[in-house]
């Protein structure tokens, strides 16, 4: 073979693995960054959420939990996972996930609806009243937050505001600018309804708690446990006046003291029952007669 053909034969050799090689590194794409794979799972979620398929949502953001911290998606991440477990009655980790929204990114625009969230998680962990209530109390310390935060100034004001852009918007629905502070007015009036509810929730949470409260009085009192029966009537007493327990309590305070014989005591709890409860005079007529009759023994 002459030396042309040997370096003709060498060239065209090298030629072809060199376009081989070519071909091989232009066919393998690069790998996605962490950030690209982040953008991916929330949108896929995204999409599940809005279907309704709201444990699958849950499993596709589990994993973006690490892999989105110090991201711009992190409190996206976090809010959509909270309320996907929210919405598969997930309640506990529910709140676990809006609390450490509230922790991780204190000043997302998804703070204030985590706080509530947060509040509404722990309401539905709350247990029939008989249980151990430290679900209920949380979530009456988390609806109170709520309150102190985010509260409305002037309703009335936000009210008028809604109604008036409303009508506007039927005279001419086109306008911009009636659309964008008509969109501003029913945001504001969200967040009333929203305090509304937080309100009417603590104090249906707080008759629960004193609720427990006068079951546990009541099971002492049939257990002839009288002393420690005037401890939980006195706990209903001084922490739940605004609840339908609070009369009951001071009549069964009472009760005790008489059951123990403690007329002097008994006998100004029912002066300062009659105080707080006039109309209930005439009930009180035998009771008294009881005590005085038990204080001149005495």
């Amino acid at each position: 073979m002459s030396c042309t053909r040997l370096l003709l034969r060498s060239a065209l050799m090298c030629f072809a693995v060199s376009l081989l090689m070519f071909s091989g590194c232009s066919s393998t794409k690069p790998a996605p960054s962490a950030t690209a794979l982040v953008n991916e799972g929330y949108a896929k979620a995204e999409k599940m959420y809005a279907k309704r398929d709201y444990s699958d949502a849950a499993l596709t953001l589990e994993p973006l939990l690490f892999s989105s911290r110090a991201t711009a998606l992190e409190d996206h991440v976090l809010f959509l996972l909270a309320n996907s477990y929210y919405q598969s009655a997930q309640y506990l980790l529910a709140s676990d996930m809006f609390a450490r929204l509230l922790q991780q990114v204190p000043n997302s625009p998804y703070a204030r609806s985590a706080q509530f969230m947060l509040a509404k998680s722990h309401e539905k962990l709350s247990p029939h009243y008989e249980l151990d209530q430290q679900h209920t109390v949380k979530a009456i310390q988390e609806y109170a937050l709520y309150m102190d935060l985010y509260q409305v100034k002037d309703s009335a004001r936000i009210v008028d505001d809604l109604n008036t852009y409303r009508e506007l918007l039927k005279i001419n629905p086109d306008n911009l600018s009636y659309k964008k502070n008509f969109a501003s007015a029913t945001a504001e009036f969200s967040r009333i309804d929203s305090i509304r509810y937080a309100g009417k929730a603590i104090s249906q949470l707080r008759e629960k708690l004193a609720r427990n409260s006068f079951s546990v009085a009541k099971q002492y009192v049939q257990l002839k446990k009288y002393k420690a029966a005037a401890i939980f009537y006195d706990e209903v007493i001084r922490r739940y006046p605004d609840t339908i327990y609070f009369q009951p309590a001071w009549a069964g305070r009472i009760d005790v003291m008489i059951m123990r014989k403690k007329w002097f005591d008994a006998s100004q709890a029912v002066d300062h029952y009659l105080q707080l409860f006039p109309d209930k005079e005439h009930e009180m007529v035998g009771i008294r007669h009881k005590i005085t009759q038990n204080q001149e023994k005495n």
